[in-house]
């Protein structure tokens, strides 16, 4: 009996020091989420300063504590995307969406990494994924249809966008892209439309100017073509994009002089005008040394 009394002693000693080293451990391990979330929260106030570097070593911290904290991964992340280390930022997402693989913002973060470095297949991947989590999310169907046009996918592009408008109406990028889809498809009323309604939702946006004025050039509407080029430049004149395209309008319409000085702008732009275009103007003209325009441009442009 007093064997049973000791050892019936000894399993409640080693109990109660069993619970106390589970509080203790209880303790630590939330002292220690405490810390991490510390360091996640410092890390994202230097994100927001534009700090990347600061950032990143705040998140390193946290993660040396907590191993498994996919927020900080993201963000982590997101932090790299600002620096332009996009391997470095698709490390941290997929690390992130390996601990929660229904991480709607990690999937979302590593699409928009992978579209900046031309993977567009696996941008179109990562965004499935996020609309698979989220049906009603805009922008998810925005950014697939803007993957879509990258690879030259323009109905699966139109299908997209207007889906995204379908859930957020308000959307002038939506429509612009839109516009510049259904322009790649000859769908050139469409196109119209959504430019002009892409316009009156943000009068500020050289590239719909930009856009309409290519689909109203493309049906030979010249003078509409040049109002549309002049507008995107009121709004942005270093526009390359815009200079060139109006000097191609100036080209067919036979006034060369004009066509030059929109072609000379464009170069000092650093804008890349097709070798061919210029040979044609050069022989249509008569006029301009075409490589000695070339070299002067570029040179122009180093200074």
């Amino acid at each position: 009996m007093i064997n049973d009394i000791d050892n019936l002693t000894g399993v409640t000693i080693a109990i109660c020091f069993s619970m106390l080293l589970s509080c203790a451990t209880a303790s630590r391990i939330q002292e220690d989420s405490r810390n991490a979330e510390v360091y996640f929260n410092q890390g994202n106030d230097y994100i927001g300063k534009g700090q990347y570097d600061q950032a990143i070593s705040e998140f390193d911290k946290a993660l040396i504590i907590d191993p498994r904290y996919a927020l900080a991964y993201n963000n982590r992340g997101s932090a790299y995307l600002g620096k332009g280390q996009h391997r470095m930022a698709i490390l941290d997402f997929c690390k992130a969406v390996e601990i929660d693989p229904s991480y709607a913002e990690a999937y979302y973060n590593r699409a928009s990494a992978y579209f900046r470095i031309g993977q567009y297949d696996q941008a179109i991947s990562d965004l499935n994924e996020v609309i698979a989590i989220n049906p009603t999310d805009a922008e998810a169907y925005y950014n697939r249809g803007n993957a879509y046009c990258k690879k030259g996918f323009f109905i699966k592009a139109i299908m997209d966008y207007s889906k995204a408008l379908e859930i957020n109406p308000d959307d002038a990028e939506a429509y612009r892209n839109r516009g510049i889809a259904y322009g790649e498809q000859g769908l050139y009323g469409q196109a119209i439309t959504d430019f002009t309604k892409a316009l009156q939702m943000d009068p500020g946006d050289s590239e719909a100017y930009l856009g309409r004025g290519i689909v109203h050039a493309s049906r030979g509407q010249n003078d509409l073509a040049i109002f549309d080029f002049n507008k995107a430049l009121e709004i942005d004149s270093k526009y390359g994009k815009a200079y060139y395209n109006r000097a191609v309008v100036y080209f067919s319409m036979g006034e060369y002089d004009k066509c030059w000085m929109d072609v000379i702008r464009a170069l000092q732009l650093g804008f890349q005008i097709p070798p061919e275009f210029l040979d044609d103007l050069h022989k249509a003209s008569g006029s301009q040394d075409v490589k000695g325009l070339i070299f002067e441009s570029q040179s122009t442009t180093n200074l």
